[in-house]
Formats: C-alpha cells, sequence, structure tokens
C-alpha cells in the first residue's frame, strides 16, 4: 500500500512538471499563419498571453556570465482592442494585411518610445471610424423609387473662414477640420488694443475622446512695446504637451548676439539680419549702443497698441512661418510628435480684436461621387503569384491631393497597370475622425491603401518600414522591393530599366550615403542620442525619398524582428542600412549600388525619382514625360 501511494505521489508530481513546463516554458508558442481577415475574426492573441510572455526572462548565463538580455513581449494599452473582431467583409479587410506580422513588432519591450502612445490613440480612433462606417450604413436609405440618399458631405474642404460672422464677434476659434499640409496658411486681421499689454495666437491640435487637454503645437505670444519702458517688446513662441508640458521658448528677437538656426532657408528670426549687423560691427571694435539697438527694436516690432495687422501663418516643409504686413517675420521648426496634421483649431486670447480670419490650402478630401475615373486609378488586379517590383508609397491620412496626384501620373506607366509593378500607400491613423473615414472611403475606392495599426507619427516611421517588408514577402511577394514617399515622382520605366542584370539578392538600390553620422545636435528633427546609436558613424544606408531592396534582404528583417534579433531604430532610411549590416555581418554578400538619379533634395535633369514634388509639379512632370518625352523638370 506505502509503495502504491508512493508511485502515485510521483505520477502526480510528474505530472504538475509537465503541465508547468507547457504553459510557462521558455519559449513562447509559435504563430500560426492566417490571413487578416481569419486574424480579426478569431482575435487569436489576448492581452493575458501578452502578460504571460512578458514574464519569461530571455536572458541566460554561461559559465556565470550573463548574456545579453533579449527583448520580450509587454503589454500595450489599447492594442486588444485594436485587434478585436470587426463587422467587415473579407475584402474589406485588405486594407489591413500587415496587421498579423505587425502585433509582436508592436508589443516589443524595446519598442520605439512613442510605440504605446500611437497605439493607444490609435485604438480610440479605430473605434471612432468603426462607428463612422455604421452610421454611414444607416444613412443610406432608399425611397419608394429605389433611389439612394446619402447624407455624406465634404468633410475636409479647402479653405474656412470667419467672414460670415459679426465683426465684434466674441467667437476666437478658427476650426481646422482635417489639419493642416504643406503650404497650408491661416491669416489673421486684427487690432492689438493693449489690454494685457499682450496677445496670444495658438495652434491647438486634434483632442481624443480620453484626452482632457488639447496639446498645444503652436504657442506665439506677443508682448506689446509699453511707454516709458527699457524692455523690449518680443515674440515668444513654444509648445505644449501633457507629457513634456512647456518646451524651450523661443524669443524674437532672442535678447542677446547669437546665431539663429534656419528653417525652411529662413531666418528664425527678423531680427537675426540686424544683430548680425550689430555683431559685425561689435566684432570690428565699434562699441554697441544699447539705446541704438532699442530704439531700433521698438521701431522695427511688427504689433502696435492700436494698428491693424495682418498676419499669415503658413506651414513649411521643416516648420511653421509667420509673415506680418508682408515681412516674414519669424519661423518656429516643428517639434516632436507636434505636426501640422494634428493641428485642430486655431484659438486667439489676450488684448486683440480681430475682425476676419482665414485657413486655406487645407487638405482637401476627393468626392468619389462625381470622380469619372475612378476605375482608370483602381489598383489592377494581381494576377500573378510573385511580380517584379512592388512599389510602397509612405503617406499620411489628409495627403489626399498627393496620393491623387500619383496616381493620374507615374502610376498610370504601362507596368503598373498591367499588374507586372504594384504600387501601395502605407498610412496610419489621423487623430481626426474626418480625416479616417474620408481615407477609409479611399482605401475601398482605389484599393491600393494600406492602413497601419498606430498613430501617424514620425517617431513611428521605422515600424513602416519592416510593414514594408511584410508587405513585399508575406503580402504581395516581390522580386524587388521599393519604399518611396508621396512627395516623389518615381519613373517606373527608368527603374525597371536600371534593375536589369542588378543582383537578384543582397541589393540595396538608391543615393547610398556611405559616410555619416548622427547628429547629436538636440534642436534637430534627426537628433540621435549616444544611447539610442553609441557609435561615432551609421553603416551605408540609402536616402528615404527612394530606395530597392531584394527580396531577400526584407525576408531576413522581417524574420529578424519576429524572433526580436534587429535594434529597432527611429530613423527609417538608417535602420534600413543597420538591418543590412547585421545581413551583412551573417555571413551574407551585400551589393550597394548608389545611383545619383535617385534626387532626394528635388529634381534634376534625366532624374529616376525627383523629390519634394507637389501635386502641381507631380502631374508637371508626368504631362512633360507624355508629350516632350524627356525627363525634364518643373519649376
Amino acid at each position: 500500500m506505502k509503495k502504491w501511494s508512493g508511485g502515485t505521489l510521483i505520477i502526480i508530481l510528474s505530472f504538475i512538471l509537465v503541465v508547468r513546463y507547457t504553459f510557462f516554458g521558455s519559449q513562447p508558442p509559435k504563430q500560426i499563419k492566417q490571413t487578416a481577415y481569419d486574424f480579426f475574426r478569431n482575435n487569436h492573441a489576448n492581452d493575458s498571453q501578452a502578460r504571460e510572455i512578458s514574464l519569461i526572462s530571455t536572458s541566460s548565463r554561461i559559465n556565470g556570465t550573463k548574456l545579453k538580455e533579449k527583448p520580450h513581449l509587454i503589454d500595450v494599452e489599447g492594442l486588444s482592442e485594436l485587434y478585436s473582431s470587426a463587422n467587415m467583409s473579407k475584402e474589406d479587410m485588405r486594407s489591413f494585411a500587415t496587421w498579423p506580422q505587425l502585433r509582436d513588432v508592436l508589443l516589443r519591450s524595446d519598442g520605439l518610445p512613442e510605440t504605446r502612445k500611437g497605439v493607444k490613440e490609435a485604438s480610440v480612433a479605430w473605434r471612432e471610424l468603426l462607428s463612422s462606417i455604421e452610421r454611414e450604413k444607416g444613412s443610406k436609405i432608399a425611397d419608394d423609387g429605389g433611389n439612394v440618399n446619402n447624407t455624406n458631405e465634404i468633410k475636409c474642404p479647402f479653405s474656412v473662414s470667419t467672414f460670415d460672422e459679426p465683426v465684434n464677434s466674441s467667437r476666437r476659434l478658427l476650426e481646422i477640420p482635417c489639419g493642416l499640409i504643406e503650404d497650408s496658411s491661416v491669416t489673421l486681421i486684427g487690432i492689438p488694443n493693449g489690454k494685457n499689454r499682450s496677445f496670444q495666437i495658438e495652434l491647438e491640435g486634434a483632442r481624443l475622446q480620453y484626452e482632457q487637454k488639447s496639446s498645444i503645437i503652436l504657442h506665439y505670444n506677443v508682448y506689446l512695446p509699453e511707454e516709458n519702458s527699457t524692455k523690449n517688446p518680443v515674440i515668444v513662441q513654444n509648445s505644449w504637451t501633457k507629457e513634456v508640458g512647456w518646451g524651450k521658448e523661443e524669443r524674437c528677437p532672442g535678447g542677446r548676439f547669437t546665431n539663429y538656426i534656419q528653417v525652411d532657408g529662413l531666418a528664425s528670426c527678423y531680427e537675426q539680419l540686424v544683430r548680425s549687423t550689430l555683431e559685425e560691427n561689435r566684432n570690428a571694435s565699434h562699441p554697441v549702443n544699447k539705446s541704438v539697438v532699442h530704439t531700433h527694436v521698438r521701431a522695427n516690432f511688427p504689433f502696435t497698441e492700436g494698428s491693424p495687422f495682418t498676419a499669415t501663418l503658413w506651414a513649411g516643409l521643416e516648420g511653421f512661418h509667420m509673415t506680418i504686413n508682408g515681412r516674414h517675420e519669424s519661423s518656429f521648426k516643428y517639434r516632436e510628435n507636434l505636426e501640422p496634421w494634428l493641428v485642430n483649431k486655431v484659438r486667439v486670447t489676450g488684448g486683440v480684436s480681430i475682425l476676419s480670419g482665414i485657413a486655406k490650402g487645407l487638405p482637401v478630401s476627393e468626392d468619389l461621387d462625381i470622380i469619372i475615373d475612378v476605375d482608370q486609378l483602381k489598383a489592377p488586379p494581381i494576377l500573378k503569384r510573385r511580380v517584379l517590383l512592388l512599389v510602397v508609397v509612405f503617406s499620411t491620412g489628409n495627403n489626399f491631393e498627393r496620393r491623387m496626384a500619383l496616381r493620374r501620373s507615374w502610376m498610370q506607366y504601362e507596368a503598373v497597370r498591367s499588374g507586372n509593378v504594384t504600387v501601395r500607400f502605407l498610412i496610419g491613423f489621423h487623430k481626426k475622425t474626418e480625416v479616417n473615414f474620408d481615407l477609409w472611403k479611399e482605401a475601398q475606392a482605389y484599393g491600393d491603401i494600406q492602413l497601419m495599426p498606430f498613430v501617424d507619427y514620425y517617431s513611428l516611421i521605422s515600424l513602416k518600414t519592416i510593414a514594408v517588408c511584410i508587405l513585399g514577402t508575406k503580402i504581395l511577394p516581390a522580386k524587388y522591393i521599393m519604399k518611396t514617399d508621396d512627395d516623389a515622382f518615381v519613373r517606373i520605366d527608368e527603374v525597371l530599366s536600371s534593375l536589369k542584370g542588378k543582383a537578384a539578392n543582397g541589393l540595396l538600390y538608391g543615393l547610398i550615403s556611405f559616410q555619416s553620422s548622427p547628429h547629436r545636435d538636440t534642436d534637430s528633427k534627426w537628433f540621435v542620442s549616444e544611447e539610442e546609436w553609441p557609435k561615432d558613424s551609421f553603416p551605408p544606408w540609402a536616402h528615404g525619398p527612394g530606395y530597392i531592396v531584394s527580396r531577400d534582404v526584407a525576408k531576413f528583417i522581417v524574420r529578424g524582428h519576429q524572433e526580436r534579433d534587429l535594434k529597432l531604430f527611429k530613423l527609417e532610411d538608417v535602420a534600413m542600412g543597420i538591418w543590412i549590416e547585421k545581413y551583412k555581418n551573417n555571413g551574407h554578400e551585400v551589393k550597394y549600388i548608389s545611383d545619383d538619379r535617385f534626387y532626394n533634395t528635388g529634381c534634376d535633369q534625366d532624374y529616376i525619382l525627383a523629390h519634394y514634388q507637389n501635386p502641381r509639379k507631380v502631374l508637371c512632370l508626368w504631362e512633360k514625360l507624355q508629350k516632350e518625352h524627356r525627363a525634364a523638370c518643373c519649376e
């Protein structure tokens, strides 16, 4: 009896060990391959799984030496809701094809700093989008004659204004329906009234339901000149977010002799020119009379109590610019995650009477009901198991006009229309429901959009680069994979011609930088800390407006991120170079082929790719190719 009981005990303990190893083993279960449709329907993973995986230690010791810990998976708020089942058809879900493969990348413990924020906000935007889609379905009611009444209206107009309001209106808000894009402008006509001796113009960010206060993308604070005062009038520019609070103030005039930065080639402050002259005088041993400086600043200050002014604030490539009464006054470089597409309102407070305001050059969505060439612009069906070239275009939600310009220009090449080359746009969520809804309708109409499971912050752009590789290997297999931007014109015929005879393996082709160093200036858009990249130089990388990799490189990158063996890095084009160097270090041969015809700063004759081309120039370049049969720039 005792022997039998001991044997039973051993069996029970063995069973417990087996169960424990099965559920808490050191290796997470392998994922089952499935379509995006199945992924959303079955919701194959949940937050409890992520919690379990996050508890698994991937570190180990050999002879008492601790190995480098491998990144593990963690909880990310909102991810489960973002990946929950949606009441959509299988065809509708094609716009989310990369999501299953991206999920574990979003859960990485070493993820990009803004990943949690981008995913959480995307989950709210996703819920609001689903509600809008359901409302649209309910708004289409057939009448007795069988017609359909569609109550939709254009939610993203070209301009908005206060002209229809009384001059003495107490309203001090200008609603910006779908954010700003490059060259969008806001013009205000007002009169400083001396109250509080200051007034403020603010660009407020879009706010989701759970957010109590909007970010301030630009705070423009004017301190008027005071009589019998030795204080100089000044304009202060700043920004505010819940996470950071107020940023570093930028003052104009700066209050001291200094070298001001330039934004889009413009001085950050008009007084830079004056102070540069005074600095030269000081260097020439000429004394600088402070009273002269004070008098000059007051005389040239653009705002005066009781005097009308016209202020135009416009969005450039690198930052905001303020023009007062026709003179460029100041510039403000965009700050991280405070980009123009986020602008939701213009608010004016303090001692100023606003007579009128208008915002124009705003992003405009297409009215799909009146477009007659939708079928011609739709993505053609994919007839081959593997295409020769997949071109993936990085875009943002409210860049409607840019995408339409590409569809009507180089996406009309015969190689694209025949299906030998496939083109897709990668776009993250916007914080405005209106933009997401119009983007959704655009995706359904043209079939060439892939939505990303995060809000479209610039700091998360490297996640799109991983999605490019997923798309070109798992979803739309291609021999070569090209990444470009929505302000680039690509000569597809020249790309295909140039690829003839190029390596089918280990290829990086574009405008390659073989010697470059990380920017250590914290004010730089491309700032990289020593913690992010401790080395003094980067491995070779191709400039982001346009580069091509071979399929094997993309497969290595997908596998490396799934296994968490590759480093996540915030500069997407440099990141690609870092990952390719790892591919090379693993024993593979890499062919770096640089081509100066990939122009990353504009256009030049005989180009393969021309960057920084607005929609008008894109259409002009296409027209020149069709009529003149030559690659001439449009200036």
